[in-house]
């Protein structure tokens, strides 16, 4: 076995094309976006490029078929908020063989020492945690859109290798075809009477307002949790801007005391149910078929990205009001019959406490690993 740097065109597609061989059998997995992924990797495109550095590896077996496939990656407003320099390792893909697996992370542990980290932590995205975050640990069944998917048998080899949980993050299922608790519909119901709030949904006519009332949110609602880096606008905009496409605005609201953004419910239909069948291209005929899908099947599941609420405003039932929203523009359609009330870390227990409030039931768990990796060597670039 033998590792190469994907330098060029062909083996950047290499890189993208291994999921197909090993997942060629697997019938819950759901092939992303070629274009998503390849945004990852372009510095055009991705604005994380602007505070962060990255390299990505194939492995190839004695025939030089590509076996394997790791990134490891810097974001320099992230890598030192902790104890220790931390770097990223993600897009990790390998076939059942541990010692492949250990030569995968072996490659991006030195190049990570040789940057200065001292510690080692993925599977992660280089870019916001909403996409390709954590190993599936729990609840193999097909992904939503941005998910991360893998074998069961990665866990064994990040475990093995030395990782160790950092955290897990929970996405828990909301069946709508199931009444709310009565208490839960009382607290929401009580907060959406009081003048002093109110709840839009997001609108495309006013992008720059929602963007800049998000992360205003945003910012507030995490600064307390360990590690928090603050996303700027721009990175927000970006994030809006690839979800336009299969947005739907009346499942994006927002809750406002008087003229102040205070909360915030992000969701999107779960489009994957159409785009299984696209086979990650979205070239001119993969846009054709995700039109047809798109007008032939009816998505009946929608997925929370995110939902956040400002800490003077928390323990308000603002967040039940804010589901309760969502509930009552998408009951009326006949169509949605789950939410996944997805992607809340463990340490979140307030959010938790609002899903368990809901009557949501765990779903899946998507596990962060981190592992030590020694000093830095001086030698290694």
């Amino acid at each position: 076995m033998f590792i190469t740097e994907v330098k060029d065109i062909a083996a950047a597609r290499a890189f993208i094309q291994l999921p197909h061989k090993l997942y060629r059998d697997d019938r819950n997995w759901i092939c992303p976006l070629d274009n998503d992924i390849n945004t990852i990797f372009n510095p055009e495109k991705n604005t994380f490029f602007t505070h962060g550095s990255l390299c990505r590896w194939l492995l190839k077996n004695d025939k030089g078929e590509t076996i394997g496939r790791v990134a490891a990656f810097i974001n320099e407003r992230k890598a030192y908020a902790g104890d220790v320099p931390t770097g990223g390792m993600g897009f990790f893909e390998c076939i059942h063989d541990q010692a492949a697996a250990f030569l995968l992370f072996d490659t991006a542990r030195d190049w990570l020492r040789g940057k200065g980290m001292k510690a080692m932590e993925g599977p992660v995205n280089f870019g916001e945690n909403d996409k390709y975050w954590g190993l599936l640990v729990e609840g193999f069944k097909p992904p939503g859109m941005g998910m991360n998917y893998n074998p069961p048998y990665y866990q064994s080899f990040f475990e093995a290798y030395g990782f160790i949980k950092k955290y897990d993050q929970y996405t828990n299922l909301l069946d709508l075809t199931v009444p709310f608790p009565e208490r839960f519909l009382k607290i929401a119901n009580w907060v959406l009477k009081k003048p002093e709030y109110s709840f839009r949904h997001f609108s495309k006519k006013e992008f720059n307002h929602y963007a800049a009332s998000f992360c205003e949110v945003y910012n507030d609602a995490w600064s307390d949790f360990p590690a928090f880096s603050p996303m700027d606008l721009q990175t927000v905009q970006d994030v809006f801007r690839q979800m336009k496409p299969v947005m739907d605005e009346k499942i994006i609201w927002f809750a406002f005391h008087h003229n102040e953004p205070i909360a915030f419910l992000v969701c999107m239909p779960d489009v994957n149910q159409y785009l299984r069948y696209l086979n990650g291209k979205l070239n001119w005929l993969g846009k054709l078929k995700f039109l047809w899908y798109k007008n032939t099947i009816t998505v009946d599941r929608i997925r929370t990205i995110v939902m956040g609420c400002k800490k003077k405003y928390q323990n308000k039932g603002i967040e039940s009001a804010l589901i309760r929203n969502l509930q009552l523009e998408v009951m009326p359609r006949n169509t949605i019959k789950g939410v996944e009330l997805a992607w809340v870390g463990d340490f979140n227990t307030k959010m938790l406490a609002i899903h368990e409030a809901t009557g949501a039931v765990r779903d899946k768990v998507h596990r962060t690993y981190q592992c030590e990796i020694g000093e830095p060597d001086a030698l290694l670039n």
